[in-house]
């Protein structure tokens, strides 16, 4: 589903206009998006729990020249589902 279908979906059920839906959408992705940069989680009860993983720095090899580097740290997005969201997905 991309996010124009999304946005026709909530605006169908919520029974809003397409261009409130998408506001509506925007400002969730945004906050979200904002909590997780100041190194917050966002618990969904239900859905689940966005955080911020910290990847160490590890040995890399660079697949055509075979060399082998050193990758940087990096912080990674990471979402775990919610028991309620793995139910519905299992039936």
């Amino acid at each position: 589903m991309k996010k124009s279908e999304l946005v026709s979906v909530i605006a169908e059920k919520g029974g809003w206009k397409k261009k409130d839906a998408d506001t509506i959408l925007n400002v969730v992705l945004d906050s979200i998006t904002e909590a997780l940069q100041n190194g917050d989680k966002v618990a969904i009860t239900g859905f689940g729990t966005f955080q911020v993983k910290e990847r160490g720095e590890k040995k890399c090899i660079n697949p055509r020249t075979k060399q082998e580097t050193i990758c940087p740290a990096s912080k990674a997005p990471v979402f775990k589902a919610g028991k309620t969201l793995k139910e519905v997905v299992n039936k």
